[in-house]
């Protein structure tokens, strides 16, 4: 990582960066209540087959990323081979070093008052920035090597065949339920179950290789939506027709859910197009309320955490993982500070919300001190 100023291009687009904050203030508060047992509903993620507020929170953050390779393109597009792939293959590298990174971390726990060291054999292999990583790899490659047309269609048949391999290569007659979905066969097939997340009652990685294909049409559709706003400029026809097709995106994906589930875990193809469109509905809005009207003052708040999204989450994970193991006389120092700050005087479920608002208000000071001293650290 190193420090470098945020790209001129990226400041005339103040929405894109908006909308890059809003997801990793969201990150952060849905992966840190005070207490796992008392959460929102919106604040959860579904069970298995539906879509709750919540589960726009990942895909958007890809979405992001294919915004930002619109941009990054512009000069990287003009590299030679020898080039881009080194710089592609080294940011991919550190990204996904940093996902295993933070699955390991602290690297040991507790046992019986003792301090016991964990087997780095064991750590999960995938997860949130292990398929941001692919997902940017092979999104960056796709853009590079082939024409605009040809991307599309591949994402097209990305999304078709996806469903094609649940359906047929899933156990009959539910191919798209937990017990018999393909993305676990494949997981199970080139890892150990100690590798694998251990969420649910059967080994199964709602992040794991498989369910990674469909992601990169994510990331594929962000970059297409940043070339046509900077193609098409910050007016009222460009917000009309990002919503139009929003809208017309999330009824299809309503109407296709009939026959293939809308479902996160399985990171299904409707699921791409129903985040999808909600993702092209908010950015339209965004672009309203900040390009055109120029209501603006709100949005340095979810700016601080777009200019720094990848080390705030970072540093989210890092402290909060940390405050769960550090003890103060043989209590944890979360617990200390959710019950005496929060628990204490409010209700349990509101007490837990509150921890996790505080929680991203501090990061979010962190964030204001770095944008202050003008450091933007990258990847």
């Amino acid at each position: 990582m190193g420090e470098q100023a945020l790209n001129p291009m990226q400041s005339r687009y103040l929405s894109l960066d908006v909308l890059r904050g809003l997801t990793v203030a969201l990150m952060i508060v849905v992966n840190t209540p005070g207490d796992w047992s008392n959460i929102y509903a919106p604040l959860k993620h579904s069970d298995w087959h539906g879509y709750t507020p919540t589960d726009w929170v990942f895909p958007t953050f890809l979405f992001v990323v294919g915004n930002a390779l619109s941009f990054s393109m512009k000069k990287m597009g003009q590299m030679t081979a020898s080039q881009f792939l080194p710089k592609v293959f080294k940011r991919t590298a550190i990204i996904f070093l940093i996902g295993l990174f933070l699955n390991g971390f602290p690297f040991f726990h507790y046992e019986e008052d003792q301090i016991v060291f964990n087997n780095l054999s064991d750590i999960r292999l995938w997860g949130v920035l292990q398929r941001i990583a692919v997902c940017y790899c092979l999104a960056s490659l796709m853009v590079f090597y082939f024409k605009k047309t040809t991307v599309v269609i591949s994402s097209i048949a990305i999304l078709l065949g996806y469903w094609a391999i649940l359906h047929f290569f899933g156990d009959q007659p539910d191919p798209y339920s937990l017990e018999g979905n393909a993305i676990g066969k494949v997981d199970l097939a080139y890892l150990p179950v100690k590798n694998i997340y251990k969420y649910y009652p059967i080994p199964f990685d709602p992040l794991g290789l498989l369910s990674t294909l469909p992601a990169i049409v994510n990331v594929i559709a962000g970059y297409f939506t940043g070339l046509f706003i900077q193609k098409n400029s910050n007016n009222l026809s460009s917000v009309w027709k990002l919503t139009l097709a929003g809208l017309v995106i999330v009824l299809v994906s309503y109407a296709w859910d009939i026959y293939f589930p809308i479902n996160k875990p399985l990171w299904t193809s409707t699921y791409v197009l129903c985040s999808l469109g909600y993702d092209l509905i908010i950015i339209a809005i965004l672009m309203l309320l900040i390009e055109i009207w120029q209501i603006k003052r709100w949005a340095y708040f979810f700016e601080v955490f777009g200019k720094n999204p990848l080390f705030i989450y970072v540093l989210a994970w890092l402290v909060i993982s940390a405050m769960g193991v550090i003890r103060i006389e043989d209590r944890p120092l979360k617990g200390i500070v959710y019950n005496t700050g929060f628990a204490d005087w409010l209700t349990p479920i509101n007490a837990s919300l509150w921890f996790a608002i505080v929680y991203m208000l501090i990061m979010w000071v962190i964030g204001v001190v770095l944008d202050k001293k003008k450091i933007y650290v990258k990847v």
